[in-house]
């Protein structure tokens, strides 16, 4: 397994904004090779929020196709020259090669 996350921080009260925008729908939702996609929220900062999204796939080959699709191409280049939106303080990309997966009791249910 392989996965992404990106931590976007935002300024307090701006976090909603963000989650919808990685929890809508969209062209990765049908490529081959996503096992899913979750996006979670810190608000213990007083100040500013995070927004951590992490997006688990089959293999690194799988999250490769992604990078290389058309649809992925296309989303950049419709984005690209647009500033980024105000309230966003920072944001990180990281992957990870998953060694271990250790189910517990609750694994299937959630």
């Amino acid at each position: 397994m392989f996965i992404q996350t990106r931590s976007i921080i935002v300024e307090k009260g701006f976090a909603d904004q963000v989650v919808e925008r990685f929890s809508s729908e969209g062209a990765i939702d049908a490529m081959e090779g996503l096992v899913d996609r979750s996006v979670m929220v810190n608000r213990l900062n007083k100040e500013q929020e995070e927004v951590l999204v992490m997006i688990r796939w089959e293999s690194e080959e799988a999250w490769k196709n992604w990078e290389k699709s058309d649809a992925h191409i296309q989303g950049h280049r419709d984005n690209r020259g647009k500033p980024k939106p105000e309230f966003v303080i920072s944001s990180s990309v990281n992957m990870y090669h998953v060694k271990t997966v250790r189910p517990g009791k609750a694994a299937g249910t959630v």
